[in-house]
């Protein structure tokens, strides 16, 4: 048997309590707290408006100057402005093939990002189906994919800075 002295012992015990405790803090946040509901917001108008409404006001406001996406098909865009063009001229480019997106809600997760224990960004990420709509046509599945958002909290503005767009696989 191993004895360990009181003082130890103590030190053990408040390092124990201090990991189980403050590391829930740190976890995914639950769909209904203020941050969830804020990106989820964030993603309707990226998504929603921008993407499959062609609105794309709606969210350029939110884009960071130097953007990074990284598409596993389509490759790499390192600023807001190539990232705004292909929108508009890829995916609102073909009105008789528009793609649509659609956001499977249950798998959104959100992690907070602590500087410090201050809030300075967050982890989105979850899966998404990919459709196209034609007119006269019912709409159609073309892929899912899984993506990845780091969204930064710079003057109380959630901006978008980093996507990651990956593993796409055709409908089965």
């Amino acid at each position: 048997m191993i004895f360990i002295p009181d003082r130890y012992m103590r030190n053990i015990i408040l390092i124990l309590f201090l990991q189980f405790t403050l590391v829930p803090a740190y976890t995914q946040v639950s769909e209904d707290s203020e941050l969830f509901q804020k990106l989820l917001e964030k993603d309707s108008l990226l998504f929603k408006e921008g993407f499959n409404k062609c609105r794309i006001t709606e969210f350029e406001n939110f884009i960071s100057e130097d953007l990074e996406f990284y598409h596993d098909q389509g490759g790499l865009t390192t600023n807001k402005k190539d990232f705004l063009d292909a929108v508009k001229n890829n995916i609102c480019g073909k009105p008789d093939e528009k793609p649509i997106r659609k956001l499977r809600e249950a798998s959104l997760e959100i992690f907070p990002l602590y500087e410090n224990g201050k809030l300075y960004g967050a982890i989105q990420k979850g899966i998404h189906d990919f459709f196209i709509k034609e007119p006269g046509k019912e709409l159609y599945m073309t892929s899912t994919a899984k993506f990845t958002h780091v969204w930064l909290l710079e003057n109380e503005e959630w901006i978008l800075k980093r996507v990651l767009s990956y593993d796409h696989k055709n409908p089965e």
